[in-house]
């Protein structure tokens, strides 16, 4: 059966879906729960690991070093796709050091990397990185005579290679040792399956080639993926073991994954996994890309994973209950591994200012996805015909687009141009060079979806053609006042007549109802069947007698959200769309799941443009741009989510799950963006003040409350993330 969801792991493509089976398969053969557990009581740094020649066997120790130093050349993101497999077996031994020690080593290039990455990538060496330390060094006779101590080494105790930051006239720099030159002492530490050892230097004197030309940021980085990598791997574990748990583990006569508590808590978890394995992914990427902007990236990363695994950890804990808190389970084992990688990356203070750093210095990220080799002959087509449609005046323009199918270019022609998810992108980034405006469909959109997909000629005709030229505009009846997200509860009544139906009730939460011309409608033709069935799916004509639009003031004080009350309102049988009694399948499958999703942002609302514009050349306090660094990488987080969720559609991949936890994810972003900038004006953001633009963020502030009410509540979508996710039961009311 094909994984959908948090199953599939950091890679996107297939070469990497494939090598992260095999190396879980690997791991599930291999580190065993008897070895794990042997090791737990029998730690020493340094022990021989017993599948340590196997997992050598795996050719896994040089994916990411180049070919020429005897590795296979596949890059970072190749690496930490394995690493997270590995990271959920629990692995123990030097293979993490090692391979961050490569890593290093080959980011700083030179005659001694060149001597010691093979050794390296065959496992006959082995390495280790201090990320931190109180090392010095000094000029004596052409050498550098270091001086000094680094705590929390992991794998120094064996490692033949040592990479440790040396404070040389002010500045730091990298060195390498051999272990006989310098001491490791093993150290107790709070992960019991794997050795850290404080190194130890007494004028220990380093010749000139072993000063590596690395900068601290590229060193960072690098360790940012090694680690954060095994990270991913240990909240993988803890989501699915926590979710497997919660399906089985019954109390008060259910599981209790049924709870709501339960449910949002594993929620919220398989959210922080694919949060983490986004930005995770993106850092890799730009890092074997060489990007000039990888190592703010790789700031993200480490700001974002490292946290994220502990409090993934924390709840897998929780969700066990007491078993979980027991020595003889293995979830305080993944929480101590996630503790001290979070350790080793060093304060969370710091790693939010770097992101702050990198983004008040007005460095950009980029934002293009890099698509197969086809799309330039695709997008060569799509230019070509948009250079002659701006040719045209305004309202040619729209009759172009619309006949044309690049309104929604998804569906079938003539009304789309049944564009593969591929064509869809190309499309979506060469309509935007081009300038060309394009009509706002709003609830269109999803009519449109509608009525070419259940709809009859003449109703395809009449109303999807003018809509999709921009003439046409649309609300949506479902909402109602006792069924706001549980849509099947709806009590709207539709009563066969001859030549149509006659339909009562009232709709809520409206959207431009008031200027509308048509409505979908929804409502209740067989109230003797089952919820979900004996419901029908109408196009109304808004002139209609019978309907009362009332706008509904917001706190915003404008009325964008309406109420309509339906008294004995006549619709005709040919504005039934699809079968009478089928309305629920009309409603749910409008070929909206073969549309590419290109943002997951709330674009109307704060934005992370909006918090850089109010944030850059301001002085802020560290609080602050502690928060701002946090923002940014939440808002990079959300963009990511996004990229990788069209590229799994590229590839064929179900992103139903992923794409709600970005909707989640953007929902809160603009929220948290507007709240910040208010709270940082103090007066100023709640009364107007010349030169602060004050009006504009208390206007976003108010707004973007609705942003995780509408179009499906946090908690709806948390329900949504639970069951369909991680395959938790659904709701006993629901059931019921």
């Amino acid at each position: 059966m094909a994984r959908t969801g948090y199953e599939l792991g950091l890679g996107v493509s297939e070469d990497h879906l494939a090598l992260a089976d095999a190396v879980r398969g690997f791991v599930e053969r291999t580190i065993t729960s008897d070895i794990v557990r042997a090791a737990v009581e029998t730690t020493t740094a340094g022990k021989p690991v017993p599948y340590w020649d196997a997992l050598v066997g795996q050719d896994l120790l040089g994916l990411h070093i180049a070919e020429e130093h005897g590795g296979q050349g596949a890059g970072l993101m190749t690496l930490a796709v394995a690493l997270e497999p590995l990271g959920r077996g629990l692995h123990t031994g030097p293979f993490v050091p090692t391979v961050l020690a490569s890593a290093v080593l080959g980011a700083a290039g030179g005659p001694f990397a060149r001597a010691q990455l093979p050794g390296l990538a065959d496992g006959s060496r082995t390495g280790a990185v201090a990320l931190q330390s109180n090392l010095t060094g000094v000029l004596r006779d052409g050498l550098l005579v270091v001086d000094g101590t680094a705590d929390g080494v992991l794998g120094a105790v064996s490692a033949d290679v040592l990479i440790a930051p040396v404070v040389v006239d002010g500045a730091q720099r990298w060195v390498a040792f051999d272990n006989a030159d310098i001491t490791a002492t093993e150290q107790d530490g709070i992960d019991v399956l794997r050795g850290s050892a404080r190194l130890r230097a007494d004028a220990v004197e380093v010749a000139p080639d072993r000063v590596l030309e690395v900068s601290a940021a590229r060193v960072r980085s690098a360790a940012a993926v090694v680690l954060g990598a095994e990270a991913v791997g240990v909240m993988s574990w803890c989501v699915s073991t926590a979710a497997e748990y919660a399906k089985t583990r019954v109390q008060f006569g259910r599981p209790i994954g049924q709870f709501q508590g339960v449910k949002h808590k594993c929620a919220y978890m398989g959210i922080a996994l694919e949060k983490a394995r986004a930005v995770l992914w993106d850092a890799a990427g730009a890092l074997d890309r060489d990007d000039d902007t990888a190592d703010y990236a790789a700031a993200i990363a480490a700001l974002i994973v490292p946290d994220v695994a502990v409090q993934v950890a924390q709840d897998c804990i929780q969700v066990h209950g007491g078993i979980g808190f027991t020595w003889e389970h293995d979830a305080h084992l993944y929480y101590r591994r996630a503790l001290a990688l979070r350790g080793l990356l060093g304060p969370r203070d710091e790693r939010a200012d770097a992101v702050a750093e990198y983004a008040l210095s007005g460095l950009s990220l980029p934002s293009e996805l890099e698509l197969p080799a086809e799309a330039e002959q695709i997008r060569a087509a799509v230019r070509a015909e948009l250079a002659e449609i701006a040719k045209l005046g305004e309202d040619d323009q729209l009759v172009a687009l619309g006949d044309g199918g690049w309104n929604l270019p998804h569906l079938p022609r003539p009304y789309g141009r049944s564009a593969s998810p591929l064509e869809q992108v190309v499309i979506a980034q060469e309509i935007k060079a081009s300038g060309i405006p394009m009509p706002q469909l709003l609830m269109g959109t999803w009519a449109v979806a509608a009525i070419v997909g259940h709809g009859d000629e003449r109703q395809k005709q009449e109303l999807v053609v003018p809509t999709l030229r921009g003439e046409v505009v649309w609300c949506q009846l479902f909402s109602e006042p006792g069924a706001g997200s549980d849509l099947a509860s709806l009590t709207t009544k539709a009563t066969k007549v001859e030549g149509g139906w006659r339909v009562s009730g009232q709709k809520i939460w409206t959207t431009v109802a008031q200027f509308a011309e048509w409505a979908m409608l929804i409502a209740r033709t067989s109230p003797d069947k089952p919820k979900h069935e004996g419901i029908t799916y109408f196009v109304l004509d808004m002139s209609s007698p019978g309907i009362t639009v009332r706008p509904l003031r917001e706190m915003t004080g404008s009325a964008l959200f309406n109420e309509v009350f339906l008294d004995d309102v006549f619709i005709p049988d040919e504005n039934v769309v699809g079968a009478v009694d089928d309305g629920w399948h009309v409603a749910r499958t409008t070929l909206a799941g073969e549309r590419v999703a290109l943002s997951q942002k709330m674009e109307a609302y704060a934005t992370d443009a909006d918090l850089l514009r109010f944030a850059i050349g301001r002085q802020l306090s560290p609080v602050a741009r502690y928060q701002v660094g946090e923002l940014i990488a939440e808002s990079r987080a959300v963009d990511v989510i996004g990229a990788r969720v069209v590229l799994k559609q590229l590839s064929g991949i179900d992103v139903s799950t992923t794409s709600s936890v970005g909707k989640l994810l953007g929902m809160a972003l603009g929220q948290a963006i507007s709240e910040f900038v208010v709270a940082q004006l103090g007066i100023a953001g709640v009364v107007s003040v010349p030169g602060e633009r004050s009006n504009h963020a208390m206007e976003q502030l108010i707004a973007g409350r609705a942003t995780t009410i509408y179009g499906g509540t946090t908690e709806v979508q948390l329900n949504v993330i639970g069951e369909r996710m991680l395959g938790l039961p659904r709701d006993a009311t629901v059931n019921g």
